[in-house]
């Protein structure tokens, strides 16, 4: 064990010591497993599906060089909570805890540490089939999915896809050395996407607590945050507060999200302090999930909703800070400012700050909350009062950077109606692309949102643009456009190849024939590759055949003699194959 409670992972390239292999009774692999302490490991309950059975515990990065140390195991007690699906049919549990007939050395356990998810890069170390003896592979966290606090990962390549033997593995955070999580499955879909599951450490302490003893990290809510017994006595619930909290909370495109919650408001409070601990992956638990889904629809968030949420009363934004920076897994260079490590740092979260004007310095608080928002973190900010502090960061952190982001998403949209469409347009006309989608439809709806927006920006008043729909189908249809643009342009630069080829053979053909009676068919040929070549749009595909006709019978040469009537009778066989072709193909 390292001197943080945790342990040196070592490099990448070397077998962890926590990495278990699971045998069942036949010796076939069942999954992989992480050695939490001397005496448990933990694993994914569809791995040791047989409650009553032992399996076999194997420590393959223990002995490198020598035979593998091996260890009876069975599911310890009720330490089990098996695979299921809600009501919604999301997945929920599957975490098991085993415990080893004799205990292997500490030394070679590991932790889990609580971090907040989006962004990190991560890997894991399983027992696939064809690699029994255990390989890495690597993905990016995607974000949460379902209601149970499960993590979306998305593998760094489709090698490195989850399959069947690495259930159970533990997902190492690249950047910290740190094990955050255990994965639970891997799934493709019928249009050949490829997804991996992991249930982080929060999530796995709720479905079994005692693994918090082997789990290092400050939780994620604070203390004076979290629901009360008097909360859920007195049913206090703000209902539009609490949908608005829960629609932000599973991400309705708001970056920043700012609400008044007055000190002397104790209904409005208990709702925010209901939302943050049902967002919570160890605090949702049963129990006040059953509670909540009595109240009206639409008010309950997931689980994993943040990554952190902090009472600024009283603090220093250094100390809120250093909080955030913990929670992020920005452990190295601690003498530097804090600020300038979240502004290096490649990993974002979803935060929630509550009395953002009670904390000790409000406006170096504020210049922290835009480095996090420039960084791409999203925000949830509670002031007490609408005071100074509060416009300024309406101002700071929602309306100018809205107005700016508006602002480019009109001048792309602008882009994409104007010249990409232009250029569209004009490689359509110049050359037809069987399999390339008309564009009319996306130019259509690009045009209806860049109305839309220019509306809001000359002050219509209407609804709250929805700038993340928007951005998303600006995305989509420059995709489309620019894919559709790149296909045709290798159609166009086909046409000119082919142009070329047909000048260079007509050139080739006539030094061949000087003085030669003149081939009519070949003639024939060459004209008609010509006008297809020349048509606008272009039919490449048509116009590749007719040029291979010509090209092919100049290669072989005009017949010469006696055997010219012959040979004609066979070019007009082929003109009229040629012909035939190019009416089809056309």
């Amino acid at each position: 064990m390292a001197a943080d409670g945790g342990v040196d992972d070592g490099s990448s390239l070397e077998t962890p010591s926590w990495a278990v292999r699971i045998r069942r009774a036949d010796r076939s692999i069942a999954g992989a497993g992480i050695l939490l302490s001397p005496d448990r490991v933990l694993t994914c309950a569809h791995v040791v599906e047989d409650r009553s059975a032992r399996y076999t515990a194997e420590f393959v990065g223990a002995a490198p060089g020598r035979a593998v140390p091996s260890v009876t195991a069975w599911v310890d007690g009720d330490a089990y909570v098996p695979n299921t699906r809600d009501a919604d049919g999301d997945p929920s549990g599957d975490v098991a805890l085993l415990r080893l007939e004799r205990p292997r050395p500490a030394g070679e356990a590991t932790l889990l540490y609580r971090l907040s998810a989006p962004g990190r890069a991560v890997q894991m170390y399983g027992f696939p089939h064809d690699h029994n003896g255990g390989i890495w592979f690597r993905a990016g966290i995607v974000g949460g999915c379902g209601r149970d606090g499960q993590v979306q990962l998305s593998p760094r390549s489709p090698g490195e896809f989850a399959s069947p033997g690495c259930s159970g593995s533990g997902v190492m955070d690249t950047a910290t050395g740190k094990v955050i999580g255990m994965l639970l499955s891997g799934i493709g879909d019928r249009h050949g996407n490829l997804f991996s599951f992991m249930s982080p450490a929060e999530t796995i302490v709720r479905h079994l607590p005692r693994t918090g003893r082997w789990t290092r990290g400050r939780t994620a809510v604070d203390d004076r945050l979290r629901s009360t017994r008097e909360d859920a006595a007195e049913a206090l619930l703000d209902e539009p507060f609490a949908q608005r909290l829960a629609d932000w909370l599973q991400n309705d495109g708001r970056q920043v999200k700012i609400s008044l919650v007055p000190a002397d408001d104790a209904v409005r409070a208990a709702t925010l302090r209901r939302a943050i601990t049902l967002a919570d992956r160890e605090l949702r638990t049963a129990a006040s999930v059953n509670r909540a889904s009595l109240d009206p629809p639409g008010t309950v968030p997931s689980a994993g909703g943040h990554d952190l949420a902090v009472d600024a009363a009283g603090l220093t934004s250094a100390r809120i800070g250093e909080r955030i920076a913990e929670r992020m897994g920005l452990w190295q260079h601690p003498a530097d400012p804090v600020a300038e490590r979240i502004r290096a740092a490649d990993v974002t979260l979803t935060l929630v700050v509550v009395g953002v004007d009670e904390a000790a310095d409000p406006p170096a608080l504020l210049d922290l909350l835009g480095t996090l928002r420039a960084k791409g973190s999203r925000l949830l900010l509670v002031f007490r009062t609408a005071g100074a502090t509060y416009h300024r960061a309406r101002h700071d952190l929602v309306v100018t950077p809205e107005r700016e982001r508006r602002a480019r998403l009109v001048e792309r949209l602008e882009e994409i109606t104007g010249p990409l469409a232009r250029t569209l347009s004009r490689r359509t006309a110049a050359v037809r692309g069987d399999g390339v989608r008309p564009a009319d439809t996306d130019l259509v709806r690009a045009h209806a949102a860049l109305a839309a927006l220019r509306r809001a920006r000359d002050g219509d008043t209407g609804p709250h643009q929805d700038l993340a729909r928007y951005e998303r189908l600006a995305d989509r249809v420059a995709a489309r456009m620019t894919t559709a643009i790149g296909t045709l342009d290798r159609l166009r630069e086909r046409r000119a190849e082919l142009d070329g080829r047909l000048r260079g053979y007509h050139v080739l053909h006539l030094d061949s024939v000087r003085g030669e009676e003149e081939d009519l068919a070949l003639d024939a040929l060459r004209v008609r590759a010509h006008e297809l070549l020349q048509a606008r749009p272009c039919d490449v595909r048509a116009a590749e055949a007719a040029v291979e006709a010509y090209t092919r019978r100049v290669d072989r040469g005009a017949p010469r003699g006696p055997d010219r009537g012959q040979d004609r009778g066979q070019d007009r066989e082929q003109e009229q194959e040629q012909g035939q072709g190019g009416a089809s193909a056309s």
